[in-house]
């Protein structure tokens, strides 16, 4: 109960790089919670039934009319542990230096768009080029690789000699690691995962885009960044209005007149106490002049 409360914290208090770590970790244990639940019953799961099917992007524009939220949906759908293992330790480690220079919320608008372009140029490429033709219907993307590029190689062109340590090799500028991601993504297009590296080539293209405006001082994402600050603004939770009622204020006539009684009543205890001593102050006189003499 204490770890779900600590994640539960952690996730609250956290950056927006905490959270969108954390709602791919989530989307990752239960879409195979849900496959190892049907695996045991040995059940086959059609589309209808599949959540892969419904949150992963289609090639097929005819099916992404039906499904058009797998747009944003993808990129927090991983089904392999070394796949998400591998993007969520790129994003930390990159966005972890991205949040240095650059604040959070422009890293959640450079990992949604750069999600969403990746997807576009997958979906594009699939149907102009003849040699996808024949896998359009059954191809699908997913995975948060698109987003994480673009970030890379947003915050990489934007401190280019930024240095790292790499394992095996050493120390090693940020501007030559994102070049030979996109070079490395490029020269696999021909693979089996032509789809995904299309798609981090669209994550990339995006990322450079946004940094290279940035540097100029415009910032293309402002518009979708007061997009997502409108819909956080609807889903918070709203503070419970409490009502209460205050006494309206006297007017100078009715203080004045209150004052005056006050007064008269205080010289008449005075008076008592001048010809037969305190002691003969009855309770309600004595409580009388402690309070006014408050």
């Amino acid at each position: 109960m204490d770890i779900a409360k600590e994640i539960k914290e952690s996730f609250k208090s956290g950056s927006y790089l905490t959270k969108i770590i954390y709602v791919n970790i989530a989307i990752f244990v239960v879409v195979n919670i849900i496959d190892v639940i049907f695996y045991l019953l040995n059940a086959s799961i059609s589309n209808a039934f599949s959540i892969t099917w419904w949150l992963s992007v289609p090639a097929d524009i005819h099916q992404l009319i039906f499904r058009p939220w797998t747009l944003i949906t993808y990129m927090f759908l991983h089904h392999e542990f070394l796949h998400i293992l591998f993007n969520l330790l790129w994003l930390f480690w990159f966005g972890k230096i991205f949040l240095e220079f650059i604040d959070q919320k422009k890293l959640l608008s450079v990992y949604l768009l750069g999600g969403i372009s990746g997807g576009l140029l997958y979906i594009l490429a699939f149907n102009i080029f003849p040699v996808f033709t024949p896998f359009i219907s059954n191809s699908v993307a997913l995975g948060a690789s698109a987003s994480v590029i673009a970030v890379v190689t947003a915050i990489s062109f934007y401190v280019p000699d930024y240095t790292v340590m790499l394992m095996f090799i050493g120390r090693v500028k940020l501007k030559y690691i994102a070049l030979a991601t996109i070079l490395l993504d490029v020269l696999s297009i021909a693979s089996s995962n032509a789809g995904g590296h299309i798609a981090h080539i669209g994550g990339a293209i995006f990322g450079f885009v946004f940094i290279s405006n940035y540097k100029k001082g415009r910032v293309i994402t402002k518009g979708f960044e007061a997009f997502i600050d409108s819909l956080f603004t609807i889903f918070k939770p709203r503070p419970k209005v409490r009502v209460t009622y205050k006494k309206p204020p006297t007017s100078d006539i009715e203080y004045n007149s209150e004052k005056i009684k006050n007064q008269a009543e205080i010289d008449l205890i005075l008076e008592k106490i001048s010809k037969s001593g305190y002691d003969s102050l009855s309770k309600d006189e004595k409580d009388k002049l402690f309070k006014m003499s408050k």
